[in-house]
């Protein structure tokens, strides 16, 4: 009981300090018979959080569903933005919308063990912020050994108040999103280079003709670049081929493409007409790409030959494919490229497939976290039909 009190009169302090702060406000503003007015309203409501949400929104029991700053309210938030008024609130006060969904969530489920898998959290930190809830608001929410969980008078209406709320976030995230997408005229592509000769430019192709007033930019970058440009903004999506993660970034695995071999037009290996194996390739020179940064597709190669015990005579780094495929040529060594580099033809250059199985390289596409914007979206469908049109098992 003892702790009751201090939580209640705490919370008090609180609402009383608020009201107090938008009285002098208001008389500086308004003049002070409209700042006396405020501060007899405070005083109604400075008992308890329900009175603040009807001060500072317009919600209550009374007040309809609607969810919308009352006249006090909207004087709250211009104090708000110029941070003089919620700076100097003394002591801690946040309420989160986390905290709002997980009481939504217990009430709904009426028992914490079932909230917390529908949260997917662990009960004890969600008993937790229900406790922090209650302590912030200075109200007990929930009946105490309720079993089922029973919610008290406060509890209830404070429910439907923040369920409100949790609709009308859902509905402002949205018609952001919907803006946001139909605001869009630009869309940013990155790619490493190996795909430029699969199945990119044939989306790319079928984007346009989807999206034709969306100005389309190709960034070639490499997969650690991608993850850098896409959390700085710079482009949308990126496909890469390094497993690389990062919390910020989702990726999806589009298919793993198989290697194969560049060798010289002169190269003795020719005459074999069945597939080679990594093992052909003992103490000859490898060529590899790119240099940097690392780890790359250059890590792979060499991590494929380490684990077939195969140590090429040596290893020449290289920036790109086209560089990397020139020395090929030029009979400085042989390459492990991706399948679909076979189409490149170039002069004294001769591709020849691996026995491998293993010897695979993924395709890997990459998004901002959370990311289910319309054009992601478009960009997934237009490759699972590309892949269901060349038979192409999408995902393996």
């Amino acid at each position: 009981m003892a702790c009751q009190r201090r939580r209640s009169f705490k919370a008090l302090q609180r609402h009383t300090y608020i009201g107090a702060c938008l009285t002098r406000r208001c008389r500086r503003r308004h003049g002070p018979g409209r700042g006396e007015r405020l501060h007899g309203m405070t005083q109604d409501f400075a008992g308890g959080a329900d009175g603040l949400l009807l001060l500072m929104f317009g919600v209550g029991p009374a007040s309809g569903s609607s969810f919308s700053p009352s006249p006090l309210g909207a004087l709250f938030f211009r104090c708000r933005s110029k941070t003089k008024l919620v700076g100097t609130i003394p002591g801690r006060y946040r309420l989160e919308l986390r905290h709002l969904r997980y009481f939504v969530a217990v009430a709904r489920e009426r028992n914490f063990t079932r909230a917390a898998e529908v949260l997917r959290v662990a009960q004890p930190p969600l008993s937790r912020q229900i406790q922090q809830l209650e302590g912030e608001l200075g109200v007990t929410l929930i009946e105490r050994g309720s079993r089922p969980v029973r919610l008290t008078a406060a509890g209830r209406l404070f429910y439907e108040q923040a369920v409100q709320i949790l609709e009308r976030v859902d509905e402002l995230r949205s018609m952001s999103r919907r803006l946001h997408e139909t605001d869009q005229t630009h869309f940013s592509i990155g790619f490493v280079g190996s795909t430029l000769y699969g199945y990119l430019p044939e989306v790319v192709r079928r984007y346009r003709a989807a999206r034709p007033k969306v100005e389309i930019t190709l960034l070639e970058f490499t997969t650690l670049e991608q993850i850098a440009a896409l959390k700085e903004g710079r482009i949308d999506v990126g496909f890469g081929r390094i497993p690389f993660d990062d919390p910020a970034v989702d990726r999806l695995l589009l298919r793993n493409e198989k290697l194969i071999t560049a060798l010289p037009s002169a190269h003795p290996l020719l005459a074999r007409r069945s597939p080679l194996q990594l093992a052909d390739f003992a103490d000859e020179p490898l060529v590899v790409y790119p240099k940097s940064p690392r780890p790359s597709y250059a890590d792979q190669v060499l991590a494929l030959f380490r684990e077939s015990g195969v140590k090429p005579s040596a290893v020449y780094e290289v920036r790109e494919l086209q560089t990397a495929l020139g020395l090929v040529a030029a009979e400085t060594g042989v390459c492990i490229v991706p399948a679909s580099v076979e189409r490149l033809r170039r002069d004294n250059v001769v591709y020849r497939p691996l026995a491998e199985v293993g010897a695979v390289s993924p395709i890997i596409m990459s998004t901002r976290k959370g990311d289910e914007s319309t054009e992601i979206k478009l960009i997934l469908k237009l490759l699972r039909e590309l892949y269901r049109k060349e038979k192409i098992a999408f995902g393996a």
